[in-house]
């Protein structure tokens, strides 16, 4: 079929490898293309701070493997209903372009919101989630931490006050039985001094929920470590 046209507005080098730049819903995308894409053109899609970590995340091995790295700017939007609209329709795009219809989601901090809620709501397109020091309960982060973060959440979300924020049913701690049906495999990597997202808050109780559900979930722990560096000094394993 040959390479994908992403007609964009430009092409840069991200690792030695090339990323091409487009415009979609107004917001600022990309795409870093394998030297050798795999048969079915598979994907990972980082969706905030794709180049922060991503020597730590085990994405630029997998670019080199075959994969390609995806990303969409949807902002500091908190996994919020109108970034999952424009997520939805990069996945379109991507799709449309030749890309698989399935693929491998990367959540790093607070990304955890933007992939648990995108993966609910759209399990079929989702082999997997690699969760890293993850949020997965806005009321645990911001909610406990940033009072600016909160209000940001509730204006977002269009919450009328904090009770209707308190009482929302739809963080990813709540949403995981759509995802265990699915078998999608998920995967995390946590510090256990971890005082910014707490794991007991967050990846604790989505380990001990998902397991319940018969999901598959695998927590690798940095004893000592902190909310940040994100990602392993070797990420093989997570790749």
């Amino acid at each position: 079929a040959g390479p994908i046209d992403w007609q964009p507005s430009k092409t840069d080098a991200w690792h030695g490898f090339t990323r091409h730049h487009f415009t979609l819903e107004g917001r600022p995308c990309w795409v870093s293309v394998p030297p050798t894409p795999r048969p079915g053109n598979p994907w990972v899609w980082c969706m905030i701070f794709p180049t922060a970590f991503d020597t730590r995340t085990g994405v630029v091995p997998l670019v080199k493997d075959g994969f390609h790295y995806i990303h969409m700017d949807v902002g500091n939007t908190y996994g919020a209903p109108a970034a999952l609209d424009q997520m939805d329709a990069f996945y379109r795009h991507i799709v449309a372009k030749g890309l698989s219809p399935r693929g491998a989601l990367l959540g790093v901090s607070r990304g955890g919101l933007y992939v648990y809620r995108f993966a609910a709501r759209n399990p079929e397109r989702v082999t997997c989630i690699y969760g890293d020091a993850p949020v997965c309960d806005f009321k645990s982060w911001p909610g406990q931490k940033s009072a600016k973060g909160w209000e940001e959440v509730k204006r977002l979300y269009g919450f009328k006050d904090d009770a209707e924020a308190l009482a929302f049913q739809g963080n990813p701690v709540d949403s995981l039985e759509p995802l265990a049906k699915a078998g999608i495999p998920l995967i995390h990597v946590v510090g256990d001094a971890d005082t910014v997202v707490p794991v007991a808050d967050n990846t604790a109780v989505i380990e001990q929920r998902y397991k319940a559900l018969g999901g598959s979930v695998t927590v690798f722990h940095k004893p000592g470590v902190g909310h940040h560096p994100h990602g392993l000094d070797d990420p093989a394993p997570v790749a």
